[in-house]
């Protein structure tokens, strides 16, 4: 029997582009489905969003030869983060010099990553992009799967990896269960210029109430990201900019001088999945089908990268010594390599979320117990600055 594709992946977001750009150069036949139309994948608009990447994620890009593709001039190198609890003067800072590493990371706008991904997948023999097309479900036989799209449709493949967003259908299709956590919060984020700055240090402040981030950006300018109740976040949107630029002003105190809105203002409610396995007969999930992560921690593409990197190293493998691609020992390695990390991320992230959006008196108390202890605990500094920037202590030029 003839089968016309290896794998099926379903989404070309940011997860299953890259896992496309992994099998570059291989005998692989791809065919990526998405729902949307091409211009929206190939010349996607700014959404407000920066992707904070690790050492380990550009390492992972410029293997990809996607890194060269991005627009450098607009990514911004991340030398310092600070946290602040409220009104209190606990803080916790995090400082590039205090490791062997230049800078924590670089932030990259969500967009210009999302159109290089695009653009090296264009670029691929092995690799076809179906847009417009939607998959209704997937059928698995013995040494092959049938997916079923809406238009009435077959494909037979090999393995089908599903990266068709946190709330992904087909998921749900083939049975696997997930862990689904509403935060009941929006995230609004936009671009702000400011008089002072930001010396390339991003802020995360638990204030009361709210919860608000500053992401430096080239020059002097910012991504303001305001996390609200969701019932107060329709306020916010409908905020005139002289308003909105004078409380965002007097919530950083005044620190970066006057703000000033400079691009439109995104809303994104949040919401946390992680998915019970990760895997289904020849089936994978990667990039938010997997775990979809609160963004407190900005590691939501940065798992997504390293997931689909560890699926295609195993199947590029697998490859070159002629075993099937989709088999069940292949998948559960995968597994095993990827999904202990992920947990560990999620429920700790919502951890986080859960101490530091609490504003009970006696929570406000363990806040500051637990930013004093760690800002003060070498070893623990250093572990947690170690793990969010992926960096292992390696130097490397950023471009």
């Amino acid at each position: 029997m003839q089968i016309p594709y290896d794998i099926v992946i379903i989404g070309a977001g940011p997860a299953g582009l890259s896992f496309a750009c992994s099998m570059i150069g291989t005998d692989v036949k791809v065919l990526v489905v998405e729902k949307s139309n091409l211009e929206s994948i190939s010349n996607p608009q700014a959404d407000g969003r920066e992707i904070a990447l690790t050492h380990l994620s550009l390492r992972i890009l410029k293997k990809l030869g996607v890194w060269d593709l991005v627009d450098h001039a607009q990514v911004s190198p991340l030398k310092e983060a600070k946290v602040f609890d409220g009104n209190s003067p606990s803080l916790l800072n995090f400082k590039s010099e205090d490791s062997s590493i230049e800078v924590l990371g670089y932030l990259a706008p969500n967009y210009q990553v999302r159109k290089a991904l695009y653009q090296r997948v264009e670029q691929a023999d092995n690799i076809i992009v179906m847009t417009e097309a939607m998959v209704d479900n997937v059928e698995y036989h013995k040494t092959y799967s049938d997916v079923f799209f809406a238009d009435g449709s077959v494909v037979k493949t090999k393995l089908v990896i599903a990266a068709d967003s946190r709330f992904s259908n087909i998921r749900r299709k083939v049975g696997i269960p997930s862990l689904m956590k509403d935060f009941s919060k929006v995230m609004v984020v936009t671009k702000m210029e400011h008089e002072n700055s930001h010396n390339n240090i991003a802020l995360e402040c638990f204030d009361y109430g709210q919860t608000l981030a500053l992401l430096p950006m080239v020059g002097n300018a910012s991504s303001v990201v305001l996390t609200v109740s969701t019932d107060k976040s329709q306020a916010i949107l409908d905020m005139s900019e002289v308003d909105f630029n004078a409380k965002i002003t007097q919530d950083f105190k005044g620190g970066l001088g006057q703000m000033t809105q400079s691009g439109e203002r995104h809303s994104y409610p949040l919401v946390g999945v992680h998915a019970q396995t990760f895997i289904a007969d020849r089936f994978a999930l990667i990039g938010d089908a997997a775990v979809g992560m609160h963004p407190v921690t900005a590691h939501g593409f940065n798992l997504g990268l390293r997931g689909q990197d560890i699926l295609a190293t195993l199947i590029k493998e697998a490859v070159s010594h002629g075993q099937d691609i989709g088999s069940k020992s292949l998948l559960k390695l995968f597994e095993k390599k990827h999904i202990h990390l992920t947990r560990l991320m999620f429920f700790g992230t919502n951890g986080i979320v859960a101490l530091f959006t609490n504003d009970a008196p006696v929570m406000k108390q363990v806040r500051r117990f637990v930013l004093k202890f760690a800002e003060h605990f070498p070893p623990v500094k250093y572990l947690i600055s170690n793990h969010l920037t992926e960096a292992k202590q390696n130097k490397f030029p950023p471009f």
